[in-house]
């Protein structure tokens, strides 16, 4: 009965449509009143999920994407990847997604990576001649790229709920070669796409031009190498790496670049906090209800449930597959890593699975859920960019929820594929 007050006053917050970060603590305030749990142990818990040194990685993250994103970081690395890929047949969605891929490497955010690509690059596809729907398709596809590639601050919520037992280090480097698999495998659709149904070809670049393009471009993939060559030589910490690369975006934004107004840093700064505000309410609260759940012993009963259904390593991650996909259609992806990592992290270790090869498994298979209805936040922020319905989206997105699975499916009975390059390190 424990478990169903906890359980049943969540899902029930979530219908009448509260914030997922309040239905988390309010239904763990509702199973301590149940249990007779002084409330008092929930508000400690929520303070000390917050108190935590390696949070403040994720403000910062989030606040060196958004400078980026903003101060044209955006259209540069745009028009780099139009030198490289524009000139081929059904170029600009090959454009579009590798766009994503070297944004995400600074935003580290689906949804800032669909906002900022989808804003320069949808309207350039549908003036160019592409299909309206094809372009928010490729666009929203795109930004599950971020959650892979290094820095996703989704990483460090994971490494958070797994209790700091995971390195972010090790998984921002797991992250590298599952995020250039689904790269390939987008545009390699692309290019079949394109082929087949005769979309425009684009001309080829100038080198003078090129030259010039990558030049300007340079300053702003800087901040990928302080990232991860500062974590990865020691120097600095995740969390450190994250406060140097907002400095330097900052200075790249405002006094290189100069494409951002200092009257508009305020309203900037301002949503970033807004955001900042909201994650760390909903990892204060998660940590309550985490704690509540292991009082009702909820991680060890999943643990015997699943031992009970299968003893097979990979029947249990294909049958923890089905269960993610299916659960991140209707919850965001930072709530859900916080929820089913304590549930999850003490099955894998039974089944030998490393938390570090689960844990991208995991933000993998959630991230598609940002796309998939009825929440899919990327993909309400790809059909407001595109001014389309969401709908007609969804039965477009189909083809590209293939080369999706095909790459989920390997990283999942491939583990090297995730724990080569961390192995390398050590």
């Amino acid at each position: 009965m424990d478990t169903l007050v906890l359980i049943g006053s969540f899902v029930f917050f979530c219908f009448l449509g509260v914030p997922v970060a309040y239905a988390l603590g309010l239904s763990a305030i509702a199973a301590a009143l149940w249990m007779d749990i002084p409330l008092e142990a929930i508000m400690l818990r929520t303070s000390d999920g917050m108190d935590d040194f390696p949070l403040l990685a994720i403000p910062f993250f989030i606040l060196a994407g958004a400078i980026m994103a903003e101060g044209g970081m955006a259209l540069r690395l745009v028009n780099m990847a139009k030198v490289m890929v524009g000139f081929v047949r059904g170029g600009l969605a090959l454009v579009n997604v590798m766009a994503s891929a070297m944004f995400g490497a600074i935003s580290g955010s689906s949804v800032a990576d669909t906002a900022a690509i989808g804003t320069v690059m949808i309207p350039q596809m549908v003036k160019a001649g592409y299909p309206r729907i094809f372009a928010v398709n490729v666009t929203i596809s795109g930004s599950l790229l971020p959650l892979l590639i290094p820095p996703s601050h989704n990483m460090v919520i994971y490494s958070l709920a797994a209790g700091g037992t995971v390195s972010v280090a090790d998984l921002f480097l797991a992250g590298v070669i599952p995020g250039l698999m689904l790269a390939i495998a987008l545009m390699a659709l692309c290019l079949i796409i394109a082929y087949r149904n005769n979309l425009p070809k684009g001309e080829a670049i100038p080198v003078k031009e090129a030259v010039k393009i990558f030049i300007d471009g340079f300053w702003g993939l800087v901040t990928v190498i302080i990232i991860m060559g500062g974590i990865l030589s020691g120097v600095f910490t995740p969390t450190e790496s994250a406060s140097v690369a907002c400095v330097y975006a900052f200075l790249v934004t405002m006094f290189i670049y100069r494409s951002y107004k200092w009257s508009e840093l305020p309203i900037l700064i301002g949503r970033v906090v807004r955001t900042v505000g909201m994650v760390m309410i909903m990892i204060g609260f998660s940590v309550a209800f985490g704690y509540m759940m292991a009082l009702m012993r909820i991680p060890t009963i999943a643990a015997e449930f699943f031992a009970s259904i299968s003893s097979n390593k990979y029947m249990f991650l294909f049958y923890v597959n089905v269960l993610l996909l299916v659960l991140g259609t209707f919850m965001d992806l930072a709530p859900m890593v916080l929820i089913c990592t304590p549930i999850f992290l003490p099955i894998i270790k039974t089944f030998g699975i490393d938390p570090v090869h689960f844990g991208i498994v995991m933000l993998f298979n959630l991230g598609i859920g940002l796309l998939t209805p009825p929440v899919g936040p990327t993909l309400a922020v790809g059909c407001a960019i595109g001014r389309v319905s969401m709908e007609s989206v969804a039965r477009g997105l189909m083809i590209f929820y293939v080369p999706m699975l095909i790459v989920l499916g390997l990283i999942t009975y491939i583990p090297a594929l995730t724990l080569w390059l961390p192995s390398l390190m050590k």
